[in-house]
């Protein structure tokens, strides 16, 4: 299964199982952008990843740290 911007929870699980030394808090969008592009099953249009999508992201990821 290839991943979309839209499938923020499952991007925020790779996220957290990819770097478990990360404190997501503190990530900036510019460095999340690349992560997520980055993941291997990730394949959507990079240019449609804008703030709001990237702070969903990070808000997911943010709960599975906890």
């Amino acid at each position: 299964m290839s991943l979309k911007w839209t499938d923020v929870r499952e991007i925020a699980l790779e996220l957290a199982e990819a770097r478990p030394e990360v404190d997501p808090r503190y990530v900036n969008f510019v460095e999340l952008h690349q992560w997520v592009l980055a993941l291997p099953d990730f394949a959507d249009d990079p240019r449609r990843g804008g703030e709001k999508v990237l702070e969903a992201i990070q808000s997911a990821w943010l709960e599975e740290a906890d």
